[in-house]
């Protein structure tokens, strides 16, 4: 969090809303992450335009990494993955798919993640997505406050 700044803030946020607005505008769906990735197995009929936006998001996403590397989380450094906390005696790898694993049974109980409900669903004054985020928050509050790991 030392490398925190407004600017790389709503930089972000303003290209996950533009993001949104173009899906919404130009294919009359909501920007949900687990939604759109859920769908692709079993395949559905939309499969297509579900496979460009993802591979669309990884490519801008890596392509914004290498382009301004001072953007990230890791300021000047490079980014890193989370480490498993070393009292918890769990192998990183293990940690992140059962914390992979964990939230998209969290997106399916929900029915959304946090790209769907937080910013399409409140977009659109959605209660159930006022709900649904603030658990969201709740939870990760209370996970960090247990592992350790922001």
């Amino acid at each position: 969090m030392e490398s925190f700044t407004p600017l790389t803030a709503t930089l972000g946020g303003a290209l996950i809303g533009l993001a949104t607005a173009v899906l919404w505008l130009g294919n009359g769906r909501i920007a949900g992450i687990s939604g759109i990735f859920g769908q692709l197995l079993p395949p559905a009929q939309t499969v297509v335009w579900r496979l460009v936006f993802l591979v669309a998001l990884v490519a801008a996403t890596f392509a914004a990494a290498r382009l301004f590397p001072g953007l990230g989380a890791g300021g000047d450094s490079p980014a890193l993955l989370v480490e498993a906390p070393a009292a918890w005696g769990v192998p990183t790898p293990i940690w992140l798919a059962v914390a992979g694993l964990l939230t998209g049974l969290g997106t399916k109980i929900g029915n959304g993640c946090t790209s769907g409900h937080g910013v399409c669903g409140l977009a659109r004054l959605s209660l159930r997505s006022l709900v649904a985020t603030l658990v969201f928050f709740g939870v990760a509050v209370i996970t960090v406050a247990v592992t350790g790991v922001v």
